[in-house]
């Protein structure tokens, strides 16, 4: 979104506090609501890469590749850009670019997940609106994820959506990883949560139907590895959901995320333990936020745990040692207790 309506929207939030999360203060000697929003972030945030290209300047999504290990698709906003989607590495070095050979209009959030063909599939979401829903549809471009990483450009397959309840302004943007569902936050006062049909009809329009609210002002959005959790970010902050029974399922709680100009992307790590927070502006920063355990989905398994885990029949042989060991003792007692018992039984029926 354009910063002149970002200031617009955000003067008006004073009047209405976010759902979940905790109004944003404007510190002293802050300039407005172009002061840079969020705070510290949890313990252990810290900045995993910076964007090296000087064409990703206005970053709006972030989603961890599914094929290349260590590797991440960005897009630009809206704007004097290419139809350009950048795979950059973990030190934010620009790997390949793809050119889409479409009209780029508000390009808002992007996710990687399972296509119809159980392939890795980039999904590119065209769903922002500056007007405020003047747009009767929206749109969300899909390609096979590459399997080689070099610059190529492409066509995706275009697939059209439109809202039960009208035109929205949308950034955010999460497809589940168990069932490929396709969900859309839409950015208001009254935010709410949209789900499309079960199945995509890429030649038809698609409807998205409001399931649930959002928080205010929501900005991206994205499930864990398995599913079981997903976040929606706004400009300050992140609220996290247990969807381990299904969408919307319930929220679990919310909490500040690192500073940062204008915030518009998150994701979750493919080992599920962090979220990777991103914001538009030229070598911009993306943020690791390190997750409680109890907001953690889908961990997987490391090299190091996998070499812990083969060393375990050892050592679970050793402690079964050792609790062997203690059964004389443990029978030892049982029977004591057993003549015990049985004395004062004896001396009652003598008594």
């Amino acid at each position: 979104m354009r910063r002149p309506l970002v200031c617009a929207v955000a003067a008006l939030s004073v009047f209405l506090p976010a759902p979940a999360l905790a109004e944003p203060e404007i510190p002293d000697g802050g300039t407005g609501f172009d002061y840079p929003r969020g705070g510290e972030g949890p313990e252990g945030s810290e900045i995993a890469f910076t964007f090296q290209d000087e064409r990703i300047s206005e970053s709006s999504g972030i989603a961890p590749s599914l094929r290349h290990e260590g590797v991440w698709w960005t897009h630009n906003d809206s704007g004097d850009h290419p139809t350009d989607v950048f795979a950059v590495d973990e030190e934010g070095n620009t790997l390949a670019t793809v050119r889409l050979l479409l009209e780029l209009r508000d390009w808002e959030a992007i996710a990687v997940a399972p296509g119809p063909d159980g392939e890795p599939a980039i999904h590119v979401a065209d769903i922002g609106d500056n007007f405020g829903g003047s747009w009767t549809e929206v749109r969300v471009y899909r390609f096979t994820e590459p399997e080689t990483l070099a610059d190529t450009t492409i066509e995706p397959t275009v697939l059209t959506f439109a809202y039960a309840d009208g035109g929205r302004d949308a950034e955010s943007m999460m497809i589940d990883p168990r069932d490929g569902r396709l969900y859309v936050v839409s950015k208001e006062f009254a935010g709410g949560l949209y789900a499309a049909p079960e199945e995509i009809d890429p030649a038809g329009v698609n409807t998205l139907e409001r399931i649930d609210s959002a928080p205010l002002f929501a900005t991206d959005a994205a499930f864990g590895p398995d599913g079981t959790r997903y976040a929606i970010r706004t400009y300050w902050g992140v609220t996290i959901y247990d969807s381990t029974d299904g969408v919307p399922g319930t929220s679990m709680g919310a909490f500040d995320l690192p500073e940062s100009d204008q915030g518009e992307s998150i994701a979750f790590t493919l080992d599920g333990t962090a979220l990777m927070a991103g914001t538009e502006g030229l070598f911009a920063p993306v943020w690791r936020v390190p997750l409680e355990d109890r907001y953690r989905t889908g961990t997987v398994e490391t090299e190091e745990e996998a070499r812990e885990e083969s060393a375990s029949p050892s050592e679970t042989a050793e402690d079964a040692g050792e609790r062997g060991s203690a059964v004389p003792f443990i029978a030892a007692g049982a029977l004591v207790a057993v003549l015990l018992i049985g004395g004062i039984v004896l001396l009652a029926r003598r008594g």
